[in-house]
């Protein structure tokens, strides 16, 4: 097994490669990345397009568990791609209804027009969080990048009192959610509690380790005990043990993972009486989300070369 060191440097590697904006401009469906490993992709990212996602998802819904769709796609510059997106989102509204499915919707305010301006954003989130509660879907907001922190709050700040269906996810690994908490709190919409993807320097947030376990716990006791719903989005088997042992697991909303990671664990806490949630992607624009899946651990990048090798490995459904 690799050095802790190696793994570390590993995951950083990734996360700054997906982020790098010459590779995310050359990736599309004819680029070579695209063609080499979209079908080694298919293990986290349920569909290419709307096509055929609701029986996937009524799948999972058969087999016990909530569900939660986001359309692969982030920090939108153009107009038309951002209208394309918001499209998108309200076409698949009406597609989930037909399907008589309500899974939470997620998506980043840069990729509704947050790029553009905080009037876009809100304006296009507004719409589909209206349209969404028309057949009783909710929403969760995502969280990005620290720099972009200050205006997602001020956005959020104005949706969330006219809409009960929103939600905010919430980086515990920022140094700063320690205070941006309560003011969140406040607003009494449903929290996504997650560590945080994002490489950030250390004066911006913690790195992973005990330390961000430890603010993570306290995070989350103190959502529990203002009362608002919380979901805990978590794939790290110690940290969900810790959950367990403390019995917080009995008074959170949810356990929340993403589709192809740890199935097995999701499945093991569902029968322990957990409700769990799988959290879908779909789309094409994979590429940042397939190697945040990477970047987790080791055996990640291991398991994609071997279903790069032998694509009929990926089973969808399988270990739920």
């Amino acid at each position: 097994m690799p050095s802790q060191d190696t793994c570390v440097l590993t995951a950083a590697g990734l996360k700054k490669l997906a982020l790098n904006q010459e590779c995310r401009d050359a990736f599309n469906r004819d680029s070579l990345f695209f063609r080499l490993f979209e079908r080694a992709a298919q293990r986290y990212i349920v569909s290419s397009s709307l096509d055929g996602l609701p029986e996937k998802l009524k799948l999972l819904w058969d087999k016990g568990y909530r569900l939660g769709v986001e359309y692969v796609g982030e920090e939108n510059h153009d107009p038309r791609v951002v209208q394309a997106f918001v499209d998108e989102y309200l076409k698949s509204i009406q597609v989930f209804a037909e399907a008589k499915l309500t899974p939470q919707l997620g998506f980043d305010l840069s990729a509704v027009g947050m790029l553009i301006s905080a009037e876009t954003a809100y304006r296009n989130a507004a719409t589909i969080l209206s349209a969404a509660a028309e057949h009783n879907i909710p929403v969760m907001i995502s969280m990005e990048h620290s720099s972009a922190v200050d205006k997602i709050l001020e956005i959020y700040s104005k949706l969330a009192p006219d809409h009960s269906n929103v939600g905010l996810t919430v980086q515990a690994h920022l140094h700063r959610t320690v205070n941006d908490l309560p003011a969140i709190i406040g607003h009494g919409r449903k929290i996504r509690l997650v560590k945080g993807v994002y490489n950030e320097a250390p004066e911006v947030a913690l790195p992973r380790g005990a330390e961000l376990d430890e603010r993570y716990l306290k995070l989350l006791a103190d959502i529990l005990d203002a009362g608002v719903p919380v979901s805990c989005a978590t794939q790290d088997p110690g940290l969900i043990q810790r959950i367990f042992d403390q019995g917080l697991h009995t008074r959170i909303h949810e356990l929340e993972m993403l589709h192809g990671v740890q199935p097995e664990a999701l499945r093991k806490a569902r029968e322990a009486g957990v409700a769990c949630r799988i959290a879908a992607v779909y789309g094409d624009s994979w590429y940042l989300h397939f190697l945040h899946r990477l970047a987790e651990s080791p055996e990640n990048v291991l398991e994609a070369l071997a279903d790069f090798y032998d694509p009929s490995r990926i089973v969808f459904g399988a270990g739920y």
